[in-house]
């Protein structure tokens, strides 16, 4: 599957517009990464744990989208983004979207 940012594929021309493809996950902290976390907060640095778990709510949504786009018969998406909101607390939802195409 192409996954681009920019509104077309270099090289390649959209023979269909498939239409909105799009896949979410939510994630949670989980008590001994915050627990890690607060610990990291008194000597600074990176949260590699929350580094990791964003990482993996991201994969998780681009899969769910590239899934979703596969069902509708596109072969590319374009025009993606990820875009990421508190649904609650110490929770975050991660959406990835964008169009799906097929392109030759």
């Amino acid at each position: 599957m192409i996954i681009v940012t920019t509104e077309f594929v270099p090289g390649k021309e959209v023979k269909e517009l498939k239409g909105f493809v799009r896949g979410s996950t939510v994630q949670t902290k989980h008590i001994g990464k915050d627990i890690l976390a607060g610990l990291k907060t008194i000597v600074g640095g990176e949260i590699t744990e929350y580094t990791e778990m964003m990482d993996e709510a991201r994969q998780k949504a681009i899969g769910r989208m590239v899934d979703d786009a596969k069902a509708k018969g596109a072969n590319a998406i374009i025009g993606m983004r990820l875009e990421t909101s508190a649904v609650m607390q110490n929770a975050s939802e991660i959406i990835a979207y964008g169009t799906g195409v097929f392109v030759e």
